[in-house]
């Protein structure tokens, strides 16, 4: 990750031409940076472990049939440059983001900040880290919580009900529109709730197993684990099982049907 991003993706940053800028669906950018980015993590890691299977964000663009590999398995999941609209437009945040599954459950993620060069790893059931610390989530929490809500990719009535409902609950802030600073943000208190309607596996299934295993909490709306290969919508994430049980009761409903 960090010779990935040391010798492509910071030196692309700032520095990307509009013809390196391409849109793969409306608003869902891809850089020649990304691409370049997830073959050479690619190519790294089947060095690393010759048998695994990997899917990445850029693949699947080129062909969605690579999801088909989640399910069985040791499969390595890498999202090239997550936040890559924030990338290519030259501001921070973004990431790097890698996990490991194992018949289709996570076992291990990292996530990297290029430009501060912080690390969040997680093993499953080996604790959570950041740059090689030990961390885990506060123990105390505010009487009105800090929610960060993924709106983008609900219906517009999900939308309206979500809104209205959390801001009885919560102070609303911006999300960052990066998965690998939005689960750090979690883990620290910085935000105690998120929301998340689209769950694709390089967004989110390292940031999942590092807060869950930090201790907060993680999950799709009825409590059941997140597994890469599904193919759900909806995440359910909080600082603590506290504020995540607090927040599926209250917010639940909306996401049930």
């Amino acid at each position: 990750m960090e010779k990935a991003s040391r010798d492509i993706v910071m030196p692309y940053y700032q520095n990307l031409q509009s013809d390196q800028i391409k849109e793969k669906t409306p608003g869902d950018l891809v850089t020649v940076a990304d691409k370049l980015s997830e073959e050479y993590i690619a190519e790294a890691l089947a060095l690393v472990m010759p048998d695994a299977k990997i899917v990445g964000e850029e693949a699947f663009a080129a062909d969605p049939a690579v999801l088909d590999q989640l399910a069985d398995g040791h499969v390595w999941i890498i999202d090239p440059i997550d936040g890559t609209g924030n990338y290519a437009a030259g501001k921070p945040p973004f990431g790097i983001i890698i996990a490991l599954a194992e018949q289709n459950e996570t076992v291990a993620g990292w996530l990297y900040d290029p430009i501060t060069g912080r690390i969040c790893h997680a093993v499953k059931d080996a604790g959570a880290f950041i740059n090689g610390e030990e961390i885990t989530v506060p123990d105390h929490h505010p009487g009105r919580p800090v929610a960060a809500l993924a709106t983008g990719f609900m219906t517009a009535d999900q939308r309206e009900k979500l809104i209205g409902a959390a801001q009885r609950l919560y102070d609303i802030v911006d999300i960052p529109r990066c998965a690998a600073e939005q689960y750090p943000r979690l883990v620290s208190g910085t935000n105690h709730v998120s929301v998340f309607e689209r769950t694709l596996p390089w967004d989110h299934a390292a940031g999942i197993l590092f807060l869950n295993e930090a201790g907060g909490k993680c999950a799709r709306w009825d409590g059941l684990p997140y597994r890469p290969s599904d193919r759900k919508k909806g995440l359910l994430g909080a600082s603590s099982p506290m504020l995540w049980d607090e927040a599926a009761k209250q917010l639940g409903d909306i996401f049930s049907s």
